[in-house]
């Protein structure tokens, strides 16, 4: 797999992400935090389901594999963690959060990811990223400390913490199914999150906004949750999910800096000390190189592929030579060494 590209899927991930964020927050005054979180995930879920329809309609078949049955009970869980409990989360502690500290603590997101992905998922997670997780963990600290409340708990913070954990088990579970058509993933998680976000935000009495500010959620929400997750998926299988997560942190940087300008906030000195701590984090993640060798097992999958390194088979159906293609393929048993990252070949104990 091509891990430049991955980056750049990555990279295109968090920008997109990263801008939702203070613009989400603006909408908060008009808009109920649980139905605005159902009314993000739903234009994700209409625009791509309205991009699937003209691509359906443009001719050629999807190069992309589709989705199997076994595929279903992981994307499932995807949803609820990350379509339904996250939004929730976020919106309620964007209320009493500044916009700027907000962004730069959803970088625990990529802390929490790492960390399901080494413990749960048994992805490599080497010293260079754990020192990297240490040191956002240490810029999270001191945001949420100055989130306190009279009380002395950040509840706040918490509850972004909170999304930041639903989040990495989502980011988790999606990686099992991150082979399968990203836009179609992203689809099904944007449309199912939002019915049951909006579904929720109704039965607790909200009421839907001006058709304008309605218009503006489902807009941020189609860049911002949908384009974002298929770049997302797409990085997943290129980079594994620790490594995705690690270059996803820096979305809340592109957040923080819209917000200062968006909402003439005036960071305060924890605000830098802060984003001087993620900062170095994500530089250990980036600067990371994975080398030794290693031997990949006989297997057999479909996902979109060239015929490149790891794709070197033949066909049992007619064949115009056309890359990228998806079709099940089977890969031999074989011991080499190269830079790699855990995509959907590299997935070997160390």
């Amino acid at each position: 797999m091509d891990a430049s590209r991955g980056v750049l899927y990555a990279i295109a991930a968090a920008v997109l992400f990263g801008a939702s964020t203070p613009f989400a927050k603006g909408l908060l005054g008009s808009i109920d935090p649980v139905l605005l979180a159902g009314l993000l995930y739903a234009g994700s879920g209409i625009g791509l389901g309205v991009w699937l329809l003209l691509r359906r309609l443009a001719g050629p078949r999807s190069t992309e594999a589709a989705l199997q049955n076994r595929d279903l009970p992981w994307l499932a869980g995807a949803v609820a963690f990350g379509g339904v409990l996250g939004p929730m989360l976020l919106m309620l502690g964007l209320r009493n959060t500044p916009a700027s500290s907000a962004s730069l603590l959803l970088n625990l997101e990529s802390v929490l990811t790492a960390v399901l992905a080494w413990t749960v998922f048994r992805e490599n997670v080497d010293r260079r990223v754990f020192l990297g997780m240490v040191a956002i963990v240490a810029g999270g600290v001191v945001l949420s400390w100055q989130q306190q409340t009279a009380a002395g708990v950040p509840w706040s913070a918490l509850a972004i913490a909170g999304a930041c954990l639903c989040w990495a088990i989502d980011n988790n579970l999606t990686r099992v199914v991150s082979s399968g058509d990203p836009i179609h993933i992203a689809a099904i998680k944007g449309g199912a999150a939002g019915a049951v976000n909006i579904c929720i935000a109704l039965s607790l009495g909200s009421h839907f906004p001006a058709a304008s500010a309605a218009l503006a959620a489902g807009a941020i929400g189609l860049a911002g949750y949908g384009v974002s997750l298929v770049c997302f998926v797409l990085a997943l299988r290129h980079l594994g999910t620790a490594r995705t997560g690690a270059y996803f942190s820096t979305a809340p940087f592109v957040g923080a800096a819209l917000s200062l300008l968006l909402f003439a906030e005036r960071p305060d000195p924890a605000f830098w000390i802060a984003g001087s701590l993620m900062a170095i984090g994500i530089w250990l993640h980036l600067s990371e190189r994975h080398e030794h060798t290693h031997e990949h097992e006989a297997l057999e999958h479909e996902h979109r592929h060239r015929h490149d390194e790891h794709h070197q088979h033949g066909h049992d159906f007619p064949w115009d030579s056309e890359e990228p293609h998806s079709h099940p393929h089977k890969h031999d048993a074989v011991v080499h060494s190269h830079p790699h990252f855990p995509d959907i070949h590299h997935r070997h104990g160390h």
